[in-house]
């Protein structure tokens, strides 16, 4: 089987920071996952709201690196995690899974704001009048996913980089500031 990976370009401004203006509270969250809809915000995804046990909306930022990922980030019943993040040495990365089929088609997005937030969301249902402007600013999460995160301190966010693998898993590596150390004086 070959693997195939391909380059997300990151955005590094927000052209409209007013765009998750309608929050996905939990009892409209409830009836939406009455639907159709439970594929998308599947239990154990990056995107749904009760990834972290207690129902967050997605479009709020949260501070996932604060947490031990084995503790926060149980794997499902197969003993496989569809989210994971970890840090080296030099980076911070997070490997998290796709909606089916979401990522080869080209809406998946992936932002810094002001160094401090990075954001994914893609598009998975277009709206009814065809168009995909103005989908983050209403009911978003009949469109789309989102998921917004803060990042650690000290991370050198502007080399950022993002990859899809096999058009269903997104690494993303934020290199974090190493200390350079002053050898001149050592003799």
């Amino acid at each position: 089987m070959t693997s195939s990976s391909k380059e997300i370009e990151i955005q590094f401004e927000d052209p409209n920071p007013q765009k998750w203006c309608h929050p996905l509270k939990e009892e409209v969250f409830a009836s939406f996952m009455s639907k159709e809809n439970s594929t998308v915000f599947k239990t154990g995804s990056l995107f749904s709201p009760f990834l972290f046990g207690k129902f967050f909306d997605p479009s709020d930022a949260f501070p996932l690196w604060e947490f031990e990922s084995d503790v926060l980030l149980p794997p499902n019943s197969s003993g496989k995690r569809s989210v994971d993040w970890y840090q080296t040495d030099t980076d911070f990365v997070l490997l998290a899974e796709i909606p089916a089929g979401q990522g080869n088609k080209n809406s998946l997005q992936v932002c810094v704001e002001n160094g401090k937030i990075l954001e994914i969301n893609g598009q998975w249902r277009q709206q009814k009048d065809g168009g995909t402007k103005g989908w983050k600013s209403s009911h978003w999460w009949e469109h789309g996913y989102v998921r917004r995160l803060e990042l650690p301190e000290q991370t050198d966010w502007r080399k950022t980089e993002a990859h899809l693998k096999n058009d269903v898993f997104l690494e993303i590596r934020i290199p974090k500031i190493l200390a350079d150390f002053d050898t001149s004086n050592e003799k």
